[in-house]
């Protein structure tokens, strides 16, 4: 059921979705992406069609967006627990 992800980040382009979702998985946490599927069938990484969403479950949200702040910040290294 899509109502218990929640959304914790966008990204422009799969490729980078592909590994923030990568690097939340390690922490354990359940993630899913989402595409336009036009955008997803054309390979499209730029523009509205081109924009991935990274949706985690419910309750594992403050986790998910401590880590992206880690890893936007820089802060993050290998094996790093995000910060919360």
């Amino acid at each position: 059921m899509m109502s218990d992800w929640i959304p914790v980040g966008e990204t422009a382009g799969r490729l980078e979705a592909e590994i923030l979702k990568g690097m939340l998985e390690s922490l354990g946490l359940h993630v899913r992406l989402s595409q336009e599927s036009a955008g997803s069938t054309y390979g499209l990484s730029v523009g509205p069609l081109g924009r991935v969403e990274l949706m985690v479950q419910q309750g594992e949200e403050t986790t998910a967006r401590a880590a992206l702040d880690d890893y936007y910040a820089g802060t993050q290294t290998e094996g790093d627990a995000p910060k919360t």
